[in-house]
């Protein structure tokens, strides 16, 4: 019996070839959605900045660094954070690799103001946007510099010390000579000392011959050491640039039972400089709110990788290569009278830990 199947399995009409490829091309599809096309387009690209510290050895950075990342975070970016230990070259290096990971925009705490010019070179290079945090890169184009009014620093800290003692033999110890606000807070120093030091009514002894490597304590204590023996003891204030190279300049101090009897500035409120500020030691600190810096700082980013106008760069500071907007903040006088309102009030260290209780 002969018949004529209702279905013809070798049909290769191109209808029946198309309808074959329809599950292929379907999936083909999802996979390409799942790769490019998933993401709500109404969803914006989370913010990532890169946070590079020239050394996180030094007390006060790594609360700058947590209270940055903290605000940062609340603001809904992503923060990179690496540490040069005091290296400028590995701080290039670290900020060439923050670069490649994509950020949108480096925040910098220079280890040398002048060699960090090739971060800002780098970064702009990728559209990348710079903030300079606390010390001026110079010989560049920063977007934004943020920090206290150094030149202010060291004008209080010298202030201070002549408000106590109007004359006699003062020594200026200055911070690491390759750091732009060191250069910033000798100014300051000068600034406040000059017309007493034109009257003669203040000397100055080894001027210009001391700067504290890298911020050393332990080369603060053997400049200090030099000087006392070239005076034979006769220094009466050291205006030291750093609560750092002020503790090493007590240490030379102490040596010649001098601790207590010659006035000593510093600089940052760290806990051991507000420990001798209470024990007698060292005469006062300047104190800067880490928190403000800090935050502000972290905002400006955030606005700058929203290329949104930073209202607070109310001020420039020049570079050598161009006026820089700048946010500086204002900088506080702190002694044993005024140390529990001002640092133990704004949390910065606990009553407990200055008093050691």
């Amino acid at each position: 019996m002969n018949y004529t199947p209702i279905f013809n399995t070798k049909r290769t009409d191109k209808s029946s070839v198309y309808l074959k490829w329809i599950p292929f091309f379907s999936a083909l599809i999802a996979c390409f959605a799942m790769l490019f096309g998933c993401a709500d387009p109404s969803t914006p690209k989370k913010i990532k900045i890169g946070l590079s510290i020239e050394s996180l050895r030094v007390e006060r950075w790594p609360k700058d660094r947590d209270i940055f990342i903290a605000e940062a975070e609340k603001l809904g970016a992503e923060v990179i954070v690496q540490s040069a230990d005091g290296d400028e070259r590995r701080q290039n290096e670290q900020a060439e690799n923050m670069i490649t990971q994509g950020v949108d925009v480096l925040v910098v705490i220079p280890k040398d103001s002048v060699a960090a010019a090739q971060i800002v070179q780098a970064a702009h290079a990728e559209g990348i946007k710079v903030i300079a945090y606390d010390r001026l890169i110079r010989e560049s184009e920063p977007d934004l510099y943020i920090s206290f009014d150094n030149e202010k620093v060291g004008y209080l800290q010298a202030e201070y010390l002549y408000r106590q003692k109007p004359s006699g033999n003062y020594f200026l110890l200055g911070g690491a000579p390759t750091d732009n606000n060191a250069q910033l807070l000798r100014q300051g120093q000068l600034r406040a000392l000059q017309p007493a030091i034109d009257s003669g009514d203040i000397r100055l002894v080894a001027d210009g011959q001391h700067w504290a490597v890298n911020w050393d304590a332990r080369d603060a204590l053997k400049k200090a050491e030099q000087v006392l023996t070239q005076t034979n003891n006769g220094v009466d204030a050291v205006v030291a640039s750093n609560d750092g190279t002020a503790g090493g300049v007590i240490q030379a101090l102490e040596g010649q039972n001098l601790a207590g009897k010659v006035l000593v500035s510093g600089q940052d409120a760290e806990l051991a400089a507000c420990q001798r500020i209470v024990k007698g030691t060292q005469t006062m600190t300047v104190y800067k709110p880490i928190h403000l810096i800090a935050t502000k700082a972290a905002q400006a980013a955030v606005a700058l990788a929203k290329d949104e106008k930073i209202a607070e760069a109310t001020q420039t500071v020049n570079n050598g290569k161009i006026d820089v907007p700048s946010i500086l903040l204002t900088p506080i006088q702190v002694d044993k009278d005024n140390l529990d309102e001002v640092v133990i009030k704004d949390g910065f260290h606990t009553h407990e830990a200055v008093y050691q209780e």
